[in-house]
């Protein structure tokens, strides 16, 4: 579904935005913690640090009433010659457990070493199965 090259870009970085919108079409946007394999993204809902409810997320909430998703993963340089970006756009499903929900957590436990120490099995995962992938610049850079 996307080259190597944007492979490489978006294996590169290690944040993206995540857009969501409710069934009226209100847009919600956040940055996320990802990991790519094969034609998904996988987003996992870490542990809150102030005792939210993780399952009450917006984007959660969102993804229920409307699958459809945006992630865009860019990288900013004052030098705007360099400026590049991936754009995925797709439908999202909430794996609550499951042998994917684990696998994307493990996934993720490698990308990210704070996502280690956390208790994340009882967590929701987003796996979002990509539809469209458009990018921009120079992802070489």
């Amino acid at each position: 579904m996307f080259t190597s090259v944007e492979r490489k870009f978006v294996e590169r970085l290690r944040v993206g935005r995540l857009a969501t919108a409710d069934a009226g079409g209100a847009p919600h946007v956040v940055p996320v913690c990802f990991a790519s394999e094969g034609n998904n993204i996988y987003i996992t809902i870490d542990e809150k640090p102030k005792g939210a409810s993780p399952k009450g997320l917006k984007r959660l909430r969102n993804i229920r009433e409307n699958p459809q998703v945006a992630i865009v993963i860019d990288e900013y340089e004052e030098d705007w010659s360099r400026l590049a970006w991936v754009l995925f756009r797709g439908y999202a499903e909430i794996l609550e457990n499951g042998d994917e929900h684990a696998w994307a957590q493990d996934l993720l436990r490698g990308r990210y070493p704070q996502m280690r120490g956390m208790t994340l099995e009882s967590l929701p995962v987003i796996a979002v199965r990509l539809s469209k992938v458009t990018s921009w610049g120079d992802l070489n850079a």
